[in-house]
């Protein structure tokens, strides 16, 4: 019943917001046409429910063939491969919305782990990649929230990208693991209305005042020990 429902809620809820953003959507498919690559959608291959890969949909926010140039897929601050509108992008999550197709076409849901490729999910315990393969990748989930900002921390790190690899990501699939255990339409519908909040209070941490129980890290002190090692 649960996943009935969800699969409903999932369809239902992307098809209205498709319908009610189409005045934000149009003027940004328009500003990306007559800007930057003039592409509007890239692509990317990901890993979803049961391990298998599929393509997610973004709004183009970098310039062509980033995966291979720079920190690969690691984003930091100020990142010299993101467009100018593309941070605008970026900042806000609306890069995202285009997965709102991926949602109707039942690959992925409103909320689940965030979908990633092969080397973040190489990343990951045992435990969390049997968690992960079992739910379908989100739109937003639990890890979208308490890294709202990741790009801040892994730009602090001596090493971008063993940072985000060996610190970020463990701690990401501690957080799908603890989603795994605790899901159900309610705390979906809480982690919807907790990623708007974060966007509009990036530095609130409502989050583990609304789930104690969550997997809890201070990234501060994460970034500076993980820098001992490099003086």
């Amino acid at each position: 019943m649960y996943l009935f429902l969800k699969r409903f809620f999932d369809f239902t809820l992307a098809l209205i917001a498709i319908i009610c953003l189409s005045w934000l959507l149009i003027p940004i498919i328009i500003i990306l046409l007559l800007t930057g690559e003039h592409l509007v959608f890239y692509l990317q291959e990901r890993i979803g429910q049961g391990g298998n890969t599929f393509k997610v949909w973004k709004f183009v926010t970098m310039v062509k063939d980033s995966p291979n140039i720079g920190t690969g897929t690691i984003t930091t601050r100020n990142d010299p491969r993101v467009l100018p509108f593309g941070k605008f992008l970026r900042k806000t999550k609306l890069n995202e919305l285009p997965q709102l197709i991926n949602i109707l076409i039942g690959n992925m849901s409103i909320i689940g782990p965030r979908p990633l490729v092969q080397k973040g999910i190489d990343a990951y315990s045992q435990e969390a990649k049997e968690c992960v393969f079992k739910m379908k990748p989100g739109l937003s989930g639990i890890g979208s929230v308490i890294f709202r900002d990741e790009e801040y921390f892994i730009s602090k790190a001596k090493d971008p990208q063993k940072f985000a690899y060996e610190v970020v990501q463990p701690h990401k699939g501690n957080l799908e693991v603890w989603y795994y255990n605790h899901r159900s339409l309610w705390v979906d519908f809480l982690i919807i209305f907790l990623t708007c909040w974060v966007i509009i209070f990036p530095k609130s941490d409502l989050v583990h005042k609304v789930f104690p129980s969550l997997p809890n890290k201070d990234f501060d002190a994460e970034v500076e020990k993980f820098n001992e090692q490099f003086k």
